[in-house]
C-alpha cells in the first residue's frame, strides 16, 4: 500500500509531528511505501521523492509575505501546485492528513479529488484530529486571552474568533481564521474526508457537534512504547513538563509551588511562562528535555503533575508518564480522564482549583507508600504500542 502523510511540519516540531514520523517509520517496518508533503525547513527529515514541497511560512514571527498573507492562510494555490506532481509521481492508495489548516490550507483536499477524477483512482483520505482545527479558528477551542474554555463557534459562527482575538492576540488573524472557518464550513469541505481519527473520545463528542464530520469519526487513543524497567531508581522531587504557558495550568501549579516551599519541584519544558518559573527558589528549571535525559526525569520523579487547564485530547505526557512508572495527578478536562485510572496508577483534580492541587500534592508528597502503590499500578495501564496502532490504522486505510 502506498501512503502519502501531509502534515505542515516536516522537523521535529511537536505531538503532531511525531505522531507522524514513528507511524511512517512503522509503516515501511510493515512492507508499505509511505512519503511525505507539508512545508520545505532546513530541519526537515521526511520528503518524496521528487522534492517537492510548499515554501516554509511562520505565521507566528511573521516570517510570511505580508500581501499575500491574507490570501495563503485561507487557500493556498502553491500548496496545490506543489501536491500535485506528488500525487502523480506517487500515486497514493491512501492520503492521511494530519495539520494542515493556514500555511497548507483545505486546498489540499480539493487537489486530492481532483487528481482521483483525472486519473480514475479511488483515493481515501484520512485525517488524524490533533487537535479542534475543523470546528474552532485557533485550534483549542479556548479563548486564550481570558484563559477560558470556549464553543463559540460550534454554537454560533467562527466570528466569535474574532470577537475574542483568539488567535495570536491579533484581531486581523482572528478575522482570517474566522473567514476561513466561515467559507469552509459553508462549503462543506470537510465532507470530503473519509474517516476522521480521534486521539479521545472526548474529542469525538465535540467534532461530531459538526454536520459535516459526523457518521466519519472514529476513536483510537495515541500508541506509546511501554519502558519495561526503570533503571534509574525514585528521587524525592515532583515534575512538570511540557509548555510553561497558562492554558497548561502552569500559572496555577506555580501559585501553589510558591506556597509550599519545602516540597522540591523539577520543571522541564519552555514557553512564555519561563521567567515566572525561574523566579520561584522551590523550583529547578531543566528547560526543554528530549529522549534518554527527558525518560530519567520522569522516572526518577516522586510523581508528575499534569494541570491542564483547556480541553486537551490524548496527552503523549499523560501516557509516557504511566508507562515510564511514574504516579501522576492530573487535572480532569478533556480526554485526559480517558487515560489515567484513577486511584491505581494516580489520580485527578478539578482542572484550576488550586485548594484541591495543593491538598492532592501533599497527600502524595507524604505518602511513600500510596505513591508504591500507584507505581505498580501504573503496570495495568495499557496502551497501543506504535505497531498495535498501525495494525488498527491498516485496518481504517482498506475498510470502506
Amino acid at each position: 500500500m502506498r501512503i502519502l502523510i501531509i502534515n505542515k511540519f516536516l522537523h521535529p516540531n511537536g505531538g503532531s509531528e511525531t505522531y507522524i514520523f514513528k507511524i511512517g517509520e512503522q509503516l515501511i517496518k510493515m512492507g508499505h511505501e509511505v512519503q511525505y508533503f507539508g512545508m520545505d525547513h532546513v530541519g526537515r527529515i521526511v520528503g518524496n521523492r521528487i522534492d517537492s514541497y510548499t515554501s516554509n511560512m511562520d505565521f507566528h514571527t511573521g516570517k510570511a509575505d505580508k500581501l499575500l498573507y491574507p490570501l495563503k492562510i485561507i487557500y493556498s494555490s502553491e500548496a496545490r501546485r506543489k501536491l500535485r506532481p506528488v500525487l502523480e509521481d506517487f500515486s497514493p492508495d491512501v492520503v492521511h492528513l494530519n495539520n494542515f489548516n493556514f500555511q497548507l490550507t483545505p486546498s489540499i483536499i480539493y487537489e486530492v479529488r481532483d487528481y482521483e477524477r483525472k486519473y480514475h483512482k479511488k483515493i481515501k483520505i484520512v485525517y488524524t484530529a490533533h487537535d479542534y482545527q475543523l470546528i474552532c479558528p485557533n485550534h483549542m477551542l479556548l479563548r486564550p486571552l481570558e484563559n477560558e474554555v470556549c464553543e463559540r463557534c460550534i454554537q454560533r459562527n467562527p466570528f466569535e474568533c474574532t470577537k475574542g482575538r483568539c488567535i495570536h492576540g491579533s484581531r486581523i488573524k482572528s478575522l482570517l481564521g474566522s473567514i476561513e472557518g466561515w467559507i469552509y464550513r459553508k462549503n462543506h469541505v470537510y465532507r470530503k474526508i473519509d474517516k476522521i481519527i480521534c486521539p479521545s473520545y472526548f474529542m469525538e463528542k465535540k467534532l461530531s457537534g459538526s454536520v459535516d464530520l459526523r457518521g466519519k469519526l472514529l476513536t483510537l487513543h495515541n500508541f506509546v512504547d511501554r519502558q519495561e524497567t526503570n533503571q534509574y531508581g525514585k528521587e524525592e522531587y515532583v515534575l512538570y513538563f511540557g509548555r510553561y504557558s497558562r492554558e497548561k495550568g502552569v500559572a496555577t501549579l506555580l501559585e501553589v509551588c510558591k506556597e509550599i516551599p519545602d516540597i522540591p519541584f523539577v520543571f522541564a519544558g519552555g514557553g512564555p511562562l519561563e521567567k515566572e518559573v525561574d523566579g520561584i527558589e522551590n523550583i529547578e528549571n531543566r528547560e526543554f528535555l528530549s529522549g534518554d535525559s527527558l525518560y530519567k526525569t520522569i522516572s526518577q520523579a516522586a510523581f508528575t503533575i499534569f494541570p491542564s487547564e483547556w480541553y486537551e485530547n490524548c496527552p503523549f505526557s499523560v501516557m509516557e508518564t504511566q508507562m515510564y512508572g511514574t504516579p501522576v495527578l492530573a487535572s480532569d478536562m478533556g480526554g485526559t480522564k480517558e487515560l489515567v485510572l484513577d486511584g491505581i496508577s494516580g489520580e485527578m483534580f478539578q482542572a484550576g482549583n488550586k485548594e484541591q492541587l495543593k491538598e492532592k500534592i501533599f497527600k502524595f508528597w507524604n505518602n511513600k507508600e500510596l505513591r508504591k502503590q500507584f507505581t505498580e499500578g501504573c503496570m495495568r495501564v495499557e496502551f497501543d504500542s506504535v505497531k498495535e496502532y498501525c495494525e488498527k490504522l491498516l485496518e481504517v486505510y482498506e475498510n470502506d
